[in-house]
Formats: structure tokens, C-alpha cells, sequence
């Protein structure tokens, strides 16, 4: 395999990977209020990707998803004694969700695919270049 080509597979690697942080990150967001059921369920968990280096088909370095953890931060608590899932002070636990640092999450993930993106372009510009030269 080239050199472009391993750059290439590296880039959509990290395509894939920042592919998955934005999935995890629009599911807080969207769980950002969803609460128990009863005062004794607890609300939803923030989940944070995992991710690793590894070594891909091409020899190149990439990156690659093994998973989501819980984020095991406290959970909010609002007094709102109305609600089904108050306790008996009347308060109600909310997600750990904050969505400012999501939408942080968001736009850094959106920046680095297309970083990713531009490489593979890049790549294959220079390619193109290359027959290009070889053909006169």
C-alpha cells in the first residue's frame, strides 16, 4: 500500500471515530432532561466515547472506537416537588448532562472530521497531480 493510500485509510479512520463522538454527544443532548420514572430510577447518564490508537490494514496509525463509558459525575437536582420522580424533599435528579460542554464536544468533533476530510482531499489532489504529470 502507498504512502497516500495509508494517509487515506489514517483519515478515514478518524472519520469514522469522530463519526461515533457526534452520535454519543446529539444522544445527551437529546437526554439532557429525561429523568426516572419514580423518585428510585435514576436519570439518564452522560456516555463518553472511548477511543484508542491502531495499527490499520495499511500500516498506518488510526484511530478506532471500542466503546462508551458512563460518566459517573453526580447528577443534577432541581426542587420541583410536582414531578413524579421527586423525592420526598421534593427534589428530582436530573441527567449529568451539561449541553454547553456537549455542543463543545460537537463542534470539536465536526472540526476534526473535517480536518480529516480536507487530508483525504488533499490526498487525493495530489494523486490526481501525479497521473496527471505521468501522462505528458
Amino acid at each position: 500500500m502507498t504512502d497516500i493510500q495509508a494517509a487515506i485509510s489514517a483519515a478515514a479512520s478518524g472519520m469514522r471515530a469522530q463519526t461515533v463522538r457526534m452520535r454519543v454527544a446529539a444522544e445527551n443532548v437529546a437526554n439532557a432532561n429525561s429523568t426516572g420514572a419514580n423518585p428510585n430510577e435514576e436519570p439518564f447518564r452522560r456516555r463518553i466515547p472511548l477511543m484508542e490508537t491502531t495499527t490499520l490494514a495499511s500500516g498506518a496509525l488510526g484511530v478506532r472506537v471500542t466503546g462508551a463509558t458512563r460518566d459517573m459525575a453526580e447528577f443534577r437536582e432541581e426542587y420541583n416537588p410536582s414531578h413524579p420522580a421527586a423525592d420526598s424533599d421534593g427534589y428530582v435528579r436530573l441527567p449529568n448532562v451539561d449541553t454547553l460542554v456537549e455542543m463543545m464536544d460537537l463542534r470539536e468533533a465536526t472540526r476534526a472530521y473535517e480536518a480529516n476530510l480536507n487530508m483525504i482531499e488533499a490526498a487525493r489532489t495530489m494523486t490526481a497531480r501525479a497521473l496527471d504529470l505521468l501522462r505528458r
